[in-house]
């Protein structure tokens, strides 16, 4: 049911409109500031604060705003929003603290910085929607219990995959059937690629490598597929999915899954490379009715017992506007984990390791990233992906192998990791007392 663009309207014919912050405004960030300034009646974008301030200024100036006043306080901020001014800063804390504004959309793709973020805003009482999936498959878990405490919302967005998958998740729910897979349609997927292997596709659309990098070797997919995965119950059949290479119609992939195996998992989460129609996302849900699954027939869905629901796009930063208003005006977020993560992404080796060298980042040479069951993470010891930047190699790691923390010294004093603590321990099984005999 579409009821946002009419509360917008409303918001803009009373002349109060949703006021916004924006923390990262590199090539994401341009897109959704000119879709809230251009073509979003009833939501301001109040506030852009970015490490250096002249992407901040031109993600306004392409917008068309030319007329920026940079602050240094929380009380010049107030003040520029009061005016009806735009402010830009390279302080993101201000941003979070600033009363004239209601909710923050973080999208740095930084995890460490964006904890930060993401603690001092819930400290302020501020919604924050993140186009973060990195965050949020690492420490998204502990970040929502408390965001709950405070009373406020920490939420994917839509338009990115993730949010598209649970918005279709959540209407194939509605309409009576049971959804057994949520699935991404990828066109490419080589865990070996790195910088050097994408930098003309990245300076072709404008984008960092390195982030080029993270879509083409599964680590960004991984997360995106985790964190659909935590917020709906589901799992992995297996470390690093399934990811079937199929160049036919989606729909067609129905038979090639096994329906008792989808059932006793509670449902999964997958990818496939090649499928049509991509870029999409997919949803294969079942019913048990007869009577339905006769009508779903009719309806050319097929004979089931799986039936597939699909999106043929994904609009990124075109849609970012609606989350906030979904969170806004009528307290909806788009996807938050369930409870305690169910899939991680944890850190494999691109590359074969040496004993002594620091691990560099998502989407660089090193590592990549594959989805695995939380219980077999916490069993095994593995290191999240989202962990292992910075990380000093203890001793030699071949090629493909998942590294675990024994493999590493942690870097000191980072949130990040005091966080990622702080789940593991607030969503352990609870310990069945002995008992007496």
């Amino acid at each position: 049911m579409i009821i946002v663009d009419k509360a917008l309207q409303a918001r803009a014919e009373a002349g109060n409109p949703i006021k916004v912050g924006m923390i990262g405004a590199g090539f994401m960030g341009r897109g959704i500031a000119n879709q809230i300034i251009n073509s979003v009646p009833g939501m301001e974008l109040v506030a852009i604060s970015n490490r250096s301030l002249d992407n901040a200024k031109r993600a306004y100036n392409e917008a068309g705003i030319g007329d920026l006043q940079v602050v240094k306080s929380v009380s010049e901020l107030e003040d520029a929003i009061a005016r009806g001014k735009y402010a830009i800063s390279d302080d993101a804390m201000l941003l979070c603290k600033a009363e004239g504004i209601d909710a923050l959309v973080e999208v740095t793709g930084a995890i460490e910085f964006g904890a930060h973020v993401a603690m001092e805003a819930i400290a302020n009482r501020k919604h924050i929607i993140l186009m973060d999936a990195e965050l949020d498959g690492t420490i998204g878990p502990i970040l929502k219990v408390y965001a709950d405490k405070a009373g406020v919302i920490i939420t994917a967005s839509d338009g990115d995959q993730p949010g598209v998958q649970m918005n279709l998740y959540r209407f194939v729910k509605s309409i009576g059937l049971t959804p057994l897979l949520c699935g991404n349609i990828k066109g490419l997927q080589d865990p070996y690629r790195n910088p050097i292997t994408q930098e003309s596709f990245a300076k072709q659309w404008g984008q960092k490598p390195h982030m080029v990098t993270s879509f083409a070797d599964g680590t960004k997919i991984s997360f995106e597929q985790a964190i659909v995965a935590n917020g709906t119950g589901m799992k992995v059949i297996k470390r690093g999915m399934l990811g079937y290479d199929y160049r036919g119609h989606i729909d067609e992939l129905t038979t090639k899954y096994d329906i008792d195996q989808l059932k006793e998992l509670g449902g999964i989460v997958d990818y496939v490379v090649g499928a049509k129609p991509g870029p999409g996302v997919f949803v294969f849900g079942t019913h048990d009715d007869p009577k339905q699954r006769h009508y779903l027939n009719l309806y050319k869905l097929g004979e089931g017992p799986l039936y597939s629901f699909y999106t043929p796009y994904h609009l990124c930063h075109f849609e970012v506007p609606l989350s906030v208003a979904r969170v806004v005006l009528f307290n909806d977020a788009v996807l938050v984990p369930l409870a305690g993560p169910l899939v991680d992404v944890v850190a494999t080796a691109k590359i074969d390791l040496k004993a002594g060298e620091t691990i560099d980042g998502i989407g660089y040479f090193m590592t990549y990233g594959q989805c695995e069951n939380s219980d077999v993470t916490q069993t095994e010891n593995l290191l999240p992906i989202g962990l292992a930047e910075g990380c000093r190699l203890k001793r030699d790691i071949t090629k493909d192998q998942v590294l675990t923390y024994d493999d590493v010294e942690l870097p000191e004093g980072r949130l990040c990791d005091k966080l990622r603590a702080e789940q593991n321990a607030y969503f352990a099984p609870a310990k069945v007392p002995a008992t007496v005999g």
